[in-house]
């Protein structure tokens, strides 16, 4: 599934399941509480800290994809094609940083 196809899934189901999108806040404010529980998985799986048990059924794949959906949400309530907004920002990052990260001796 491609971006716009994604969009597209996220309105229909949307209109179909969930009555309305929440209000742009109410989406930001969400974006945040998702990411957040990216961060703790990658945190305690990953960083250093110790991961509880409660947390180590945790699917990461999940998380990302809720962030992905309300990323989408916000995307379809303010009118932008995400999938044209992508492969502009991909464009600029190829010719912006193509040398950058080349030469930079931390990430060698």
């Amino acid at each position: 599934m491609n971006i716009k196809d994604a969009q597209k899934a996220v309105d229909d189901w949307i209109n179909e399941h969930g009555v309305r999108y929440f209000n742009e806040l109410t989406n930001m404010a969400q974006l945040t509480e998702e990411v957040g529980e990216v961060a703790r998985i990658i945190a305690r799986r990953y960083g250093e800290q110790s991961e509880k048990d409660s947390d180590k059924s945790k699917d990461l794949g999940e998380e990302l994809a809720d962030v992905v959906f309300v990323v989408l949400c916000l995307a379809n309530q303010t009118g932008i094609d995400l999938q044209q907004a992508l492969e502009k920002k991909m464009d600029l990052k190829a010719k912006r940083d193509h040398q950058r990260h080349q030469n930079n001796p931390k990430l060698k």
